[in-house]
């Protein structure tokens, strides 16, 4: 365990790999991801890639707005704010790829980052400097969700690039969205471990004995593994999405019951500490980084964090306080732009001393892995013909991510309003979903990025006035929640025909008000207004989401009128906002 009087040192200690080339170094230069021997083991951790095999455009966050005890902290520092943070320096690669800045400039200059087969060549490269049996390769999770291949093939090409590229051990979530069925049989193929020490079986299922791991326990899957790694002995426990069955669909896991579960993750450390006697913890979480900042500070034991699910690139892991030392938290982004380094120095039962970068994924600066390059070609060659079709042409830059209406929202909503003639349109706050810079084609495959999920069905019902308000005061509660533990992850329901106005640190209920239409009237109460809407938890019939989007691009309807929006209300100054 890493104690209070190494605080200092490791946090000092635990940098940021700076000052990457600029991307007209040549590309297999071996000089450009070179980093320095530290310790005994190497620890290589991705999230949330969201099954994007390809390199991706993807415009971080210009709202991540941090309320109470986390405004500015980490991870809601954007832009010029996250820059000082982390001494990254304007008008860099490094800035391009953390913050929002100059994004449509700096995207043509740096390209594209991330791609399986470029990820490759950077997993290869860092395991091979690490020596023979001295690295492990961990994923976080959301790895086989978030494209048209990955949703036509539920998943199974992505078992196969993870097989490919190394993953040793993978936690859950968006994985949870295809079902038990699916997911056992995928899991079956999968070469590492699934770990998740947070889902038991429902008091019927242990009854009816259902599968699981561990029936005594409850336990659905294995809680955590022990790798051997440079002479030393490493545990890695997994968290799952805690929230599976509110956040998604119940019908696709109705036999398990998820959770944060601190107190059988404190066990559970203890145990193997104490039995197993393990010279460092690893949790694998998928729990968002505001979440693990608390539990790290309730939870005692554990040396390092591999965060995920908020999609928070954080370059240096915040160091927490808890009973037994500190534990160090760490965050790698999401689409695969990002790679987390962690060097451990190992010594009997502690960590002496630690190294964490995490590095961005330029695909300009890494020659793609032929074996990679090949598998993906021949999984996506089925579909290849239907994935490159031209829909439209971008006229402004097309993103999703912040905690507000992104402009793909802001269009998707125009398109649901106008399939259904609905007055008002309702999106989810997802956060995966790639970008498109202006004047780029809009393909297929693009439009798949932002909607493929395994419940896409469409739907337009009435509500009143009342209920809309209520919905957007319970997904904000959700987003701005002091206590982390009531925090789900995702951002704010996108609108489509109306707007409002928000005022995050307000209290549960008071946060929405001033909701009118876009023709300035305002929304009653008691009123039914049309709202169409898309991903609904509840079963619905309607037209898959993708369809309807594609056939608005392809009608070359105009953008989405300007008036649709958020005023924002109590956040003067707050560095989770840029401009």
């Amino acid at each position: 365990m890493i104690h209070r009087r190494d605080l200092l040192k490791l946090a000092t200690a635990a940098t940021f790999a700076s000052g990457l080339p600029r991307i007209g170094r040549a590309a297999d230069d071996p000089a450009v991801y070179e980093i320095a021997a530290f310790g005994n083991a190497r620890i290589l951790h991705m999230t949330d890639t969201h099954a994007q095999l390809f390199p991706v455009f993807f415009r971080e966050p210009s709202v991540n707005l941090g309320i109470g005890a986390m405004q500015g902290q980490p991870p809601h520092l954007v832009g010029r704010a996250f820059l000082d943070r982390f001494q990254i320096k304007s008008d860099s690669a490094d800035a391009y790829a953390f913050t929002c800045l100059d994004f449509e400039k700096s995207a043509a200059r740096f390209g594209k980052l991330g791609g399986f087969a470029h990820l490759k060549t950077l997993i290869d490269r860092l395991r091979g400097e690490s020596g023979a049996k001295n690295s492990l390769l961990l994923d976080g999770g959301d790895l086989w969700q978030g494209s048209g291949l990955a949703n036509a093939m539920r998943g199974a090409d992505m078992v196969d690039a993870a097989n490919l590229l190394g993953i040793e051990a993978m936690t859950g979530h968006w994985e949870f969205t295809y079902g038990e069925k699916t997911l056992r049989d995928n899991l079956s193929r999968f070469k590492g471990e699934f770990l998740a020490q947070n889902v038991f079986l429902t008091e019927e299922a242990a009854f009816n004995d259902a599968p699981a791991f561990d029936a005594a326990s409850g336990r659905v899957f294995k809680p955590a593994t022990i790798k051997e790694i440079g002479g030393h002995r490493i545990a890695v426990i997994g968290q799952a999405f805690p929230y599976v069955p509110i956040a998604h669909p119940k019908r696709f896991t109705p036999d398990w019951t998820f959770g944060i579960r601190d107190d059988e993750l404190q066990k559970l450390v203890n145990a193997l500490r104490d039995n197993d006697k393990v010279d460092a913890v690893v949790l694998l979480s998928h729990n968002g980084m505001d979440v693990d900042l608390k539990l790290a500070s309730r939870v005692s034991g554990i040396d390092v964090i591999l965060g995920g699910h908020t999609h928070d690139a954080v370059p240096q892991p915040i160091p927490v306080s808890n009973s037994g030392g500190t534990t160090l938290v760490t965050n790698a982004g999401s689409n695969g732009k990002f790679l987390g380094v962690l060097d451990l120095d190992l010594a009997k039962g502690k960590v002496r001393d630690v190294r964490y970068r995490l590095l961005p994924v330029f695909s300009e600066l890494l020659k793609p892995d032929p074996a990679m390059q090949a598998l993906i070609e021949k999984m996506r060659a089925p579909h290849a013909a239907a994935y490159t079709e031209k829909i439209a042409t971008a006229d402004h830059l097309l993103y999703r991510r912040g905690n507000f209406n992104g402009t793909i929202d802001t269009l998707l909503c125009d398109a649901l309003r106008g399939a259904f003639d609905a007055e008002i349109a309702l999106s989810p706050g997802f956060r995966w979903g790639t970008s498109v810079l202006p004047g780029q084609p809009v393909t297929m495959e693009d439009v798949l990025a932002e909607t493929a999920c395994t419940y896409p069905e469409t739907y337009v019902q009435s509500m009143t006035g009342g209920q809309i308000k209520d919905i957007l005061e319970d997904v904000c509660d959700n987003l701005f929640n002091p206590d982390p533990y009531y925090q789900q992850g995702g951002d704010m329901v996108r609108i489509g025909g109306m707007s409002y106005t928000c005022a995050p640190a307000e209290t549960v209920g008071h946060r929405i008000s001033d909701l009118k239409l876009n023709n300035g009237r305002s929304l009653e109460a008691g009123k039914s207004y049309k709202v169409a809407g898309w991903a609904s938890v509840n079963e619905q019939k309607g037209a898959p989401v993708w369809d309807v989007f594609a056939n608005h691009l392809r009608q070359r309807k105009p953008s989405p009128r300007a008036g649709d929006g958020v005023t924002l209300k109590g956040v003067d100054g707050n560095p989770g906002l840029a401009g």
